[in-house]
């Protein structure tokens, strides 16, 4: 079996690693993310974005699939975070799932970032709204 890192994040779901980097929630969707995935997410997406002034990134760099399941969780928790006070950030470098954000107006609401260090607005960090 394999053995992750310390300080690897915390895999709740199949398709949900979660770990705090710099003052923010960094929630890594992984593989399929359908319907199926969205139900297993949903839950632990809500308690995070639930937080007064949360600063919360969701990283896609590990998603293969998105269809509109992974919308309504990207639109859903936009709207809870803001309704908080908080902020919410969003990595995706998948060329698919870039035209998905783009195409459906999404990535105008939340533009995606290219590296985890723009979105955890580190110094030095490259970033670039793509």
């Amino acid at each position: 079996m394999r053995q992750e890192p310390p300080g690897a994040p915390v895999p709740l779901t199949r398709h949900l690693r979660v770990h705090e980097d710099h003052g923010h929630t960094v929630l890594e969707l992984r593989g399929e993310i359908d319907i199926a995935a969205a139900t297993e997410i949903a839950p632990h997406l809500d308690r995070v974005t639930a937080r007064d002034g949360s600063r919360v990134v969701i990283d896609l760099r590990y998603v293969e699939f998105f269809d509109c399941s992974g919308l309504r969780l990207l639109y859903r928790a936009r709207s809870r975070v803001l309704e908080h006070g908080g902020r919410l950030r969003l990595v995706c470098t998948h060329p698919l799932t870039l035209r998905v954000l783009k195409v459906t107006g999404l990535s105008q609401l939340l533009p995606p970032l290219a590296t985890l260090d723009a979105a955890l607005g580190r110094p030095g960090a490259t970033s670039g709204t793509l």
